[in-house]
């Protein structure tokens, strides 16, 4: 995905960015379900997100509102082309710092049991249902906690969807909260399905369609 009017993340941006994603989703369900003793939760969203971090600027776009980093979106391009043999050793190593910090912060093994058991949660598997890689895929949309409500979420978004217009691809995502769907609706997703596996959480998978 380009984009002439968001910022394109830079590297050095990217400890900012990981602090402003673990305030958005210190109480997310996802989290809340998988790590739930709270401390450990604490002291390992973080990490968590570092590692995310690391691996998506290697391999997706992470884009914000602006250069003050209100904001953050990350999107796959599926309809891009890409180093398979680079791809796969990114997300390698960055599946094996993940396990090393889940293994640190509870040497009791029940967090990292419960993101083995919550592997199709967090892997976007459902998207393979959709046979379609013209297509975008936003894995993070959030704003800082002090300035949303200020239509920075729709901004991005409209930006994600103005591109995916023009290159007529599909759009995807996940969400973990039922309150999100209301919005993504407003711009045209639809909920493709629901997925509850193994925990009492459910994962709304919606798409966009050309249109």
């Amino acid at each position: 995905m380009e984009s002439d009017k968001l910022y394109r993340v830079q590297k050095e941006d990217l400890p900012k960015v990981e602090k402003m994603l673990n305030q958005c989703f210190a109480h997310d369900p996802l989290y809340e379900t998988l790590i739930p003793d709270p401390e450990v939760r604490k002291n390992l969203m973080p990490e968590l997100f570092k590692c995310d971090m690391d691996e998506f600027y290697a391999t997706c776009e992470i884009f914000a509102d602006s250069a003050e980093l209100n904001s953050v979106l990350v999107v796959s391009d599926e309809a891009e082309p890409y180093n398979v043999f680079q791809l796969y050793f990114t997300e390698a190593v960055a599946a094996l710092q993940t396990d090393s910090y889940l293994i640190k912060e509870d040497p009791s093994l029940k967090t990292f049991r419960n993101f083995m058991k919550g592997e199709d949660y967090l892997n976007s598997s459902w998207t393979d249902q959709l046979h379609q890689n013209q297509r975008l895929h936003i894995i993070y949309l959030a704003v800082d906690p002090a300035m949303q409500h200020h239509g920075i979420a729709a901004e991005l978004l409209e930006e994600a969807i103005d591109y995916a217009q023009k290159h007529k691809l599909m759009i995807s995502l996940e969400t973990h909260n039922p309150k999100n769907v209301e919005f993504y609706e407003k711009f045209g997703f639809k909920v493709y399905g629901v997925m509850e596996k193994n925990f009492p959480l459910k994962q709304y998978c919606l798409i966009r369609e050309v249109q």
